[in-house]
């Protein structure tokens, strides 16, 4: 059986696609066609070359058209090119679509895909080809003359080739929140009314940001890890390298100890009652830096006063 795939919604050689689901085959499937190169033969001389055969069971699957080709066997070029399909010399087909409508659409678009996507079209016939556009062969027709895509010649198709500037203004304006119809001055005036909003916002959080980076200076300074001279300085550390590197800088500095954090320091607000109470190697910062508590404790533990 020589099942082939007659055509995807891939995007062609071309730039553009053709929507599988949007390919009527009713009109085909009455005279199932199966032509060479696209070639009708239409002179009524001896040379021309006459169909090869037809195509049967003509199906979509999935996002494929699949078709099964049937060669004339009364006819001795239409087995010659059997034999060489049969072979695997020859192995493309080309579907010969009439283009019904297309659509510009951003959403429809592939990666890759410069031209449009045909969304309706009628299947006139299936050719088998010597070199196809891509995975898929394609011919068109438009207004019943088949349209010649070889050597780029398709980019003069004005149905074809997507109207850019236009598109384009059509997606600006449908992104700026106006109509798809706005007019250039409108469009001009959002992005100009935007970038004011944008800066307004911009200088409103660099604000913000400022101030954050100035309090947490601020704090570290009169906690007493750097003098003032120093304050200039951490400020610009922040702006430069951010609010997250300047936290983690000043918490890595050490806060000067006061002769007080020496002073029963694992205590708490917790009291030591007599002398005895105070761990032997805290006595001797006990009594120089704080000689009445020393004192009090001292009466208390012997009765007598210092």
């Amino acid at each position: 059986m020589n099942e082939v795939v007659i055509s995807t919604s891939a995007v062609n050689s071309y730039g553009f696609r053709v929507l599988t689901e949007g390919i009527d085959t009713s009109q085909y499937e009455r005279n199932p066609i199966l032509l060479w190169m696209h070639n009708r033969p239409m002179r009524g001389t001896k040379d021309e070359v006459l169909p090869l055969g037809r195509v049967e069971n003509l199906r979509k699957e999935g996002d494929k058209l699949i078709g099964s080709l049937v060669f004339d066997s009364a006819d001795d070029f239409a087995k010659q090119i059997e034999s060489k399909w049969q072979n695997g010399i020859i192995k493309m087909v080309s579907a010969g679509l009439e283009v019904i409508s297309t659509d510009e659409s951003p959403e429809l678009m592939l990666p890759g895909q410069t031209g449009t996507t045909i969304t309706k079209s009628k299947l006139k016939e299936v050719s088998v080809v010597d070199i196809g556009a891509n995975d898929e062969a394609l011919a068109l027709y438009h207004k019943g003359e088949m349209l010649l895509l070889n050597d780029g010649n398709h980019k003069n198709i004005d149905f074809l080739t997507i109207k850019n500037s236009q598109t384009q203004m059509k997606k600006i304006a449908i992104q700026l929140g106006l109509a798809e119809g706005a007019t250039e001055s409108e469009i001009l005036a959002q992005v100009v009314g935007i970038q004011n909003e944008n800066k307004t916002l911009k200088d409103a959080a660099e604000k913000a940001r400022k101030e954050a980076i100035v309090n947490l200076v601020t704090t570290a300074q009169e906690a007493g890890k750097f003098g003032a001279d120093k304050k200039d300085h951490f400020v610009k550390l922040g702006m430069e390298a951010g609010f997250e590197t300047l936290k983690t800088t000043l918490e890595c500095m050490h806060t000067p100890s006061k002769p007080s954090d020496f002073i029963n320091p694992n205590s708490g607000d917790k009291k030591w009652e007599t002398l005895s109470d105070v761990p032997t190697e805290e006595l001797a910062n006990l009594k120089e830096n704080n000689p009445q508590e020393y004192a009090r404790l001292y009466q208390k533990e012997y009765g007598i006063a210092l």
